[in-house]
């Protein structure tokens, strides 16, 4: 799949959020719950998150060019570090509307319908987040893997506000309708700062998984036992962008050649393993002692 088609799934993102902010409007509407209420303004958040998604994702898409050699994809963690952001300020607003109810509190109305709609509303939420994971899995896109992960804390928050506001319902205590908004608030907060520390981190070059790294050591591994070496061994995640570096040291008596063909088979082996990482070698003589004083490169 192009890098530009991942803009479906911001459209599909954005559909969602429209069709259950909608359902949740209504569902608070026919309740007065301030926990639906709660619910419903997380969903215009998704809303927000989506929309800013598919323009980022656009610019993610667009080819190098003479100021930008590496690409866009960067720009991704924009993208994911806004919607942190929007979530902490949906939850400050969920927390100000249950703090008002708890102050006032009101009998819930038409619970049982409005609890349906609701419940409809998270099931659409659920089979979008479970799209939107596969998909950002698949092209290791932070912007899709982020939105996902909003929604599917939509969809938990989503069903403990059902079972509250039921359960408030077949009580009558009031108190905790507001109470399960603070909950859910308080739940919400944690995503958002998770979004935005990740996106943070990936503004920094961070290295690549512990995984993916394990995987290019086994390769390296493999001409160890060959005889070749390897040192000032670096890698970094940029956006959907795989980078890794690295020094080959082969026997000195080596021709040009041979040490190139081999390097061409290492950093091949490494894309086809990182799915089209960007691999950049240095071949340097195993027996010279200046070969070694780069092992500390750029650290």
């Amino acid at each position: 799949m192009a890098r530009a088609s991942l803009r479906n799934f911001a459209l599909l993102s954005i559909a969602a959020a429209l069709a259950t902010i909608a359902l949740k409007v209504l569902a608070w509407r026919l309740t007065g719950s301030v926990g639906l209420l709660s619910d419903a303004l997380e969903g215009t958040v998704n809303l927000a998150g989506a929309i800013v998604m598919l323009v980022v994702l656009g610019i993610a898409a667009l080819p190098p060019d003479e100021e930008h050699e590496y690409g866009y994809t960067k720009a991704e963690y924009f993208a994911s570090g806004f919607e942190g952001m929007l979530i902490l300020i949906a939850a400050a607003a969920i927390a100000a509307a249950a703090i008002e109810r708890l102050l006032a509190p009101r009998p819930l109305e038409q619970v049982g319908a409005g609890l349906v709609v609701s419940a409809f509303a998270s099931l659409i939420n659920y089979i979008v987040a479970r799209r939107l994971f596969k998909a950002g899995n698949d092209h290791r896109s932070i912007a899709l893997e982020a939105d996902a992960q909003h929604l599917m804390t939509d969809v938990w928050t989503s069903a403990g506000v059902i079972a509250g506001v039921a359960v408030a319902a077949l009580t009558g205590w009031q108190p905790l309708d507001p109470l399960i908004a603070l909950a859910v608030a308080a739940h919400i907060v944690w995503t958002g700062v998770r979004l935005v520390r990740r996106s943070f981190r990936g503004l920094l070059d961070q290295a690549l998984p512990e995984a993916d790294r394990a995987a290019v050591e086994q390769i390296l591994a493999r001409y160890r036992a060959q005889g070749v070496g390897f040192h000032a061994l670096r890698t970094r995640q940029a956006g959907t962008r795989s980078f890794v570096s690295l020094h080959v040291l082969v026997p000195d008596e080596w021709t040009v050649a041979r040490g190139h063909a081999l390097l061409e088979k290492i950093e091949e082996e490494i894309r086809t393993m990182l799915s089209g990482a960007h691999v950049t070698t240095h071949l340097e003589p195993r027996d010279q002692p200046d070969s070694y004083h780069d092992m500390d490169l750029d650290r």
